[in-house]
């Protein structure tokens, strides 16, 4: 009986949110929307065109930066669609495999980004402690086997989600509150026991993100020790700001997607226009904010730029 109520309200398709509770004024959120994913798109294809045509800039710390970028444009591939559809034509309705598809397409793009950052980090611990070896150890092959490491390991932990989430039946309420979908709260309209989906994707999260962020640590704690044990006060100043534009680009990643796992995992009565917002930040800004910094904070990139506008 259980089995044909269950088949009773079994929905067929989930339906996406804008910005919940601002509906009404969606044509104009849509505006800094718009120019957001433009920015996003525009700016890292610049960094993507300035690393691939300038010699100079195919050292490891740019190539680690372009597939960066990369990463950036498909994430905003990924989001694009629902969310323009959703407030200019409020097209809200997504299917269970677009939806699984979406989802999946989502989550290992930014797991792989996390790991780009640790690949990065790993990049500044080596020209900082190791400069004498550093060309020995980020030698090409080996930078291109890490940025596969990346998306490969992205790609195993993600896999896992729809094929659980497709054995599902959802026969709660069907409404999303994001324009896209999350795995974090596509299993919560589940009907079934999603015990498993909680338990791997605690570990996935754990085992991922959460070391990425203990070995981004561990680099700069042992990045300082050595720019501490330099006697020359401008010798310090110059290895620390090669670290900058990476420590920024680290915070606005970590923090809203730290801070959007604590919500759905633990605080129960959260609001949704604060999961939403959380939701657009995590995903929107840094692929925005990425190449801003990159272009102001590092002199390279930023005397290229100038000189290709300025002829």
């Amino acid at each position: 009986m259980s089995a044909v109520n269950d088949t009773k309200f079994q929905h067929s398709v989930f339906f996406l949110s804008g910005i919940f509770g601002q509906e009404n004024i969606h044509i104009w959120i849509s505006i800094p929307i718009f120019l957001i994913y433009v920015t996003s798109i525009l700016g890292n294809s610049l960094i993507l065109f300035i690393i691939k045509t300038d010699p100079t800039l195919h050292e490891p710390m740019y190539i680690f930066l372009f597939m960066l970028s990369i990463t950036d444009i498909g994430l905003m591939i990924s989001i694009m669609p629902t969310t323009l559809g959703i407030i200019w034509f409020n097209s809200r309705e997504i299917s269970y495999d677009a939806c699984f598809a979406q989802l999946f397409f989502i989550h290992s793009l930014t797991f792989t980004e996390s790991s780009l950052l640790l690949s990065m980090a790993f990049d500044r611990f080596v020209a900082i402690c190791h400069p004498l070896r550093y060309a020995s150890i980020l030698t090409p092959p080996r930078i291109v086997n890490m940025g596969l490491g990346s998306l490969l390991r992205a790609v195993i932990l993600i896999f896992p989600f729809p094929i659980l989430l497709k054995q599902y039946q959802y026969c709660k309420a069907n409404i999303l509150y994001h324009s896209y979908c999350l795995h974090q709260e596509v299993m919560t309209m589940a009907c079934s026991d999603i015990r498993v989906n909680i338990i791997y994707g605690f570990f996935v999260t754990v085992s991922s993100v959460g070391l990425d962020v203990l070995l981004i640590l561990l680099s700069y704690v042992m990045i300082l020790k050595t720019v501490l044990s330099i006697t020359s006060h401008a010798k310090r100043l110059k290895a620390l700001n090669t670290c900058v534009s990476h420590v920024c680009v680290v915070l606005l990643f970590y923090m809203p997607v730290i801070c959007l796992s604590v919500i759905y995992r633990f605080v129960k009565s959260s609001s949704p226009l604060l999961q939403n917002v959380l939701g657009d930040v995590y995903l929107l800004i840094p692929p925005l904010m990425n190449p801003i910094v990159y272009s102001v904070k590092t002199k390279h990139i930023r005397v290229r730029i100038i000189r290709l506008f300025i002829k």
